[in-house]
């Protein structure tokens, strides 16, 4: 494990702000590979938080399907758009912003007005089309979260005019890894890890990956320090069965008898050695169908697979 390390071997800008990174841990044992892929993939789509529009009121607009005078675009394409607007913040606190602009005009995401803790990714990101001299206004919502949050509707009255949307916070768009097996001069076997994460661009892939790592760190050492305090207290009185009886819940089928053996011990409802040991060697005689011949297999195969002797 002291061999691990890992090493970024490509980062880039792509289309619109977003980017692209790839990752590649050496040195893990047979087997890891897929179970720390897995796990930093679920925690790099789910946990990782994200500030975007949750809401937007509009001037002169009182629902979802209406139309504003000398605008190309309807109200649920100007929102469906706005849900493109990729946000970087400083703060998880909801935050408000402005956009204000008198055609006619192409109104791009630049043109809103921020607080300084507020980024856009994509400035030029397409909002609307104004055709005429006519005045656009929207006021901004912003919010902080993880995952997709779906509007609970489309237009609340008490919510002072605001129309909700549907809302994706999560900063990593993509994640896809796989492994290659290494084999070294004396033909032992370690993996490699490749993994590639894709991100709206308000995260850098090695961002992205430090965040979900040190994530994943607290929730096992949360694990650590969290455990039951209880079963302290039982630990003595434990310590005794446990050492007098280690082979308790080994399956009979482990003991691999034969057929007749087998089934008569499933037909009496004994289906671990724990269950087998509750049973004298007489009383192991009186079931059904099971023989001296049974009971010598059952007693020969405690005592050389497990160590066990039935007196």
């Amino acid at each position: 494990m002291n061999n691990i390390f890992i090493k970024c071997l490509n980062s880039e800008k792509i289309q619109s702000g977003a980017c692209h990174g790839q990752f590649v841990i050496n040195a893990l044992k047979p087997g890891q590979g897929i179970t720390i892929g897995n796990q930093l993939r679920r925690v790099l789509l789910g946990d990782l938080g994200g500030m975007a529009i949750s809401a937007v009121r509009i001037a002169g607009v009182s629902h979802e399907f209406s139309t504003i005078p000398g605008v190309r675009e309807d109200i649920l394409e100007i929102l469906l758009n706005l849900k493109g607007i990729v946000l970087k913040s400083k703060t998880k606190e909801t935050q408000f912003g402005r956009l204000k602009i008198q055609g006619p005009n192409v109104v791009t995401a630049d043109l809103i007005k921020l607080t300084d803790d507020l980024k856009i990714i994509n400035p030029n990101h397409y909002i609307a089309t104004l055709s005429t001299s006519s005045i656009f206004e929207i006021e901004f919502k912003f919010e902080y979260g993880t995952g997709y949050k779906l509007a609970s509707q489309t237009f609340l009255e008490e919510d002072e005019n605001y129309l909700q949307l549907d809302t994706i916070f999560m900063p990593v768009q993509k994640v896809d890894f796989k492994i290659e097996n290494i084999y070294d001069s004396s033909n032992d076997i370690t993996e490699s890890l490749f993994l590639d994460i894709w991100t709206n661009g308000s995260i850098s892939p090695t961002e992205a990956l430090e965040s979900a790592s040190q994530i994943i760190i607290d929730l096992f050492a949360a694990l650590i320090h969290n455990t039951d305090k209880t079963e302290n207290k039982h630990e003595d009185v434990q310590t005794d069965s446990i050492s007098i009886e280690p082979y308790n819940n080994i399956a009979i089928e482990e003991l691999q008898l034969s057929v007749r053996a087998y089934n008569c011990l499933k037909k009496a409802k004994i289906n671990t050695v724990g269950d087998l040991l509750q049973y004298s060697p007489e009383k192991l005689q009186e079931l059904k169908n099971f023989g001296r011949k049974s009971a010598d297999e059952v007693f020969s195969t405690l005592k050389n697979k497990l160590g066990i002797s039935l007196t």
